[in-house]
């Protein structure tokens, strides 16, 4: 399915959604349990896929019937916190919110203790964390035809940071150079504050970030937002072309957020907690939180979501070869 604008109407993306929530509370009881249900999130508090899964929460308590306790649980690109996922017993009362990192992972680390795909249970494709690319205002380019004709008659001399080796925001530009053949210098950070400070001081020229996070820069006038990275446009940045729309034909590339369990889950209990998460997507809570972080909706469910981890598993792997990006 496509991906609509997160400012679109929520009733209207998950219509289907909409005939259970009258009765929230029937939505799901596959889990004969009182025991609160623990969401692990794989990355730090404060993080983009905690704010999601922290607006969530409660409307999937609601609807599920199981107070839900957020756990952070960080490190090594969310390995740790994943490796407690999938070992976590197939009751149903242990689910992970996850990003992309984790189709990512299996190329950059020498060993990952578990399967991206067998040792899980997709349950929903939930959003996408649409990236724009940046530059420094004092770069003389105003487009993406612009920076590529300055990059080709200056190969080798602009400097693109990330957020690290092998992190989405490397990918991303790894994915510009492979369709447009430039040829840039990779500056990877430890995060996107350091990142976004030396692009703003032109330490480095530019970047693909997530556009929550460049937005007041952006407004200021001392970074220049060339493209946004999906298919669709923004609506933090509306009036920014997409990648393909700036003569990028067959460049999308999507950050995203995704709710799993354990490998094993009934399909009783997947197809439930899939339809209690689209009712907690329409609530209030949800709405402001996805806005807020400038999220685009995904309507996966446990009928797309295999296939989908399956294809974007495949994308970066070749993208993780092509960048050389390697971790211990």
């Amino acid at each position: 399915m496509k991906t609509h604008p997160s400012r679109r109407s929520f009733a209207a993306l998950f219509g289907a959604a909409a005939l259970a929530c009258a009765s929230p509370v029937a939505l799901a009881q596959p889990v004969m349990s009182d025991k609160p249900l623990r969401m692990v999130v794989p990355l730090a508090a404060g993080s983009t896929v905690d704010a999601v899964a922290r607006a969530l929460g409660p409307g999937f308590g609601r609807a599920t019937g199981h107070p839900v306790v957020i756990e952070n649980v960080v490190g090594a690109g969310g390995i740790p916190g994943t490796s407690q996922i999938v070992k976590a017993p197939k009751d149903g009362l242990t689910l992970g919110m996850i990003s992309s990192n984790h189709v990512i992972n299996p190329g950059i680390y020498k060993t990952v203790p578990y399967d991206s795909l067998k040792d899980i249970t997709p349950i929903a494709v939930l959003a996408t964390v649409p990236l724009v690319l940046a530059v420094n205002a004092k770069l003389p380019v105003k487009n993406v035809q612009e920076l590529l004709a300055y990059a080709k008659a200056h190969p080798g001399t602009l400097n693109y940071g990330s957020a690290g080796n092998g992190s989405t925001l490397h990918l991303a530009s790894e994915l510009m150079i492979s369709e447009t053949g430039i040829d840039m210098k990779h500056v990877p950070y430890r995060g996107t504050g350091p990142l976004i400070t030396d692009l703003v001081g032109g330490q480095v020229q530019l970047c693909f970030v997530s556009v929550s996070q460049v937005a007041p820069q952006v407004k200021a006038g001392t970074l220049r937002a060339l493209a946004v990275s999906t298919s669709a446009r923004s609506s933090a940045f509306p009036d920014v072309p997409t990648m393909a729309e700036a003569g990028v034909s067959k460049y999308s590339f999507d950050a995203w957020i995704a709710l799993i369990g354990p490998a094993g889950l009934s399909k009783t209990t997947v197809d439930s907690y899939a339809a209690a998460i689209k009712s907690a997507m329409e609530t209030p809570q949800a709405q402001t939180a996805i806005a807020g972080q400038g999220l685009m909706v995904m309507d996966k469910g446990p009928a797309e979501a295999p296939s989908f981890f399956q294809s974007e598993l495949a994308k970066h792997q070749k993208l993780v070869k092509q960048s050389g990006a390697t971790l211990d």
